[in-house]
């Protein structure tokens, strides 16, 4: 049913105390005495355009938490996800980004500042390369970059980076930190490098982000950049919904 016939009908039940019901006139009757309502009593249209507005952002609540309730452990708990931080902390933070965005970027002090002050947080990360071709070759390195225990090294000297991240840049960036190149290379075509991103894909979709950084604490989703304070805002009330 298209938005316009949903208002119709909206409006119709409305005004059903007025009107004959279905059992006593047609459909195409029912619709011209809508119709000519509204033209009447056109503030009827906006009631119906509030009700249907609340009906969709229920939907999509009950949406968002049916996701965020039955894909919890795959989210804070993927034991093919990078965990930085403190990997018993009592609050998980999971962070959907992309080597090549610059939001991403300017929220990373931001996020070494949150870990500096509170050490009972677990930062979840989730490889989501969508701006290229260089972003994946660089999501794939930093995740093959776990065999030669440097993940943490390989992605804060990315996320460090001016420059746009290409292949040529990505594997720089690797010889100064000390990777083994040919190793690298061919751990990149481990599946479970696929795996990862395949399923930050997935989860993205599910959850409605349509850009990065895209963070989940909780209950809470949080886009773009944000600063220390707003984070520690929602490590907060995650603790706080615990007492």
């Amino acid at each position: 049913m298209t938005t316009k016939w949903k208002i119709v009908a909206l409006v119709a039940a409305l005004l059903a105390p007025v009107h004959a019901t279905a059992d006593e006139i047609d459909e195409e009757r029912i619709k011209d005495l809508v119709l000519q309502t509204i033209r009447e009593n056109p503030e009827i249209v906006m009631e119906a355009v509030a009700i249907l507005e609340r009906q969709q952002v229920e939907q999509q609540a009950a949406a968002l938490a049916n996701v965020l309730k039955n894909q919890r452990d795959l989210l804070e708990r993927d034991p093919n996800a990078p965990v930085l931080g403190n990997p018993d902390g009592d609050v998980t933070i999971v962070e959907f980004f992309d080597y090549n965005c610059p939001y991403c970027k300017r929220a990373m002090p931001e996020v070494q500042a949150l870990l500096a002050a509170d050490p009972n947080i677990r930062l979840v990360y989730r490889e989501w390369p969508i701006l290229g071709e260089g972003s994946v070759f660089a999501a794939k390195a930093a995740l093959a970059a776990r065999k030669q225990g440097k993940y943490p090294a390989f992605h804060w000297a990315m996320m460090e980076f001016k420059g746009p991240v290409v292949e040529a840049s990505v594997l720089r960036i690797a010889r100064d930190i000390g990777l083994d190149i040919e190793q690298l290379r061919g751990d990149m075509d481990a599946p479970e490098i696929s795996a990862h991103i395949d399923v930050s894909m997935n989860l993205s979709q599910a959850l409605g982000f349509n850009g990065t950084p895209s963070f989940v604490i909780g209950d809470n989703l949080v886009g773009g950049f944000v600063a220390q304070a707003e984070l520690a805002d929602h490590v907060a009330s995650v603790r706080d919904s615990r007492d």
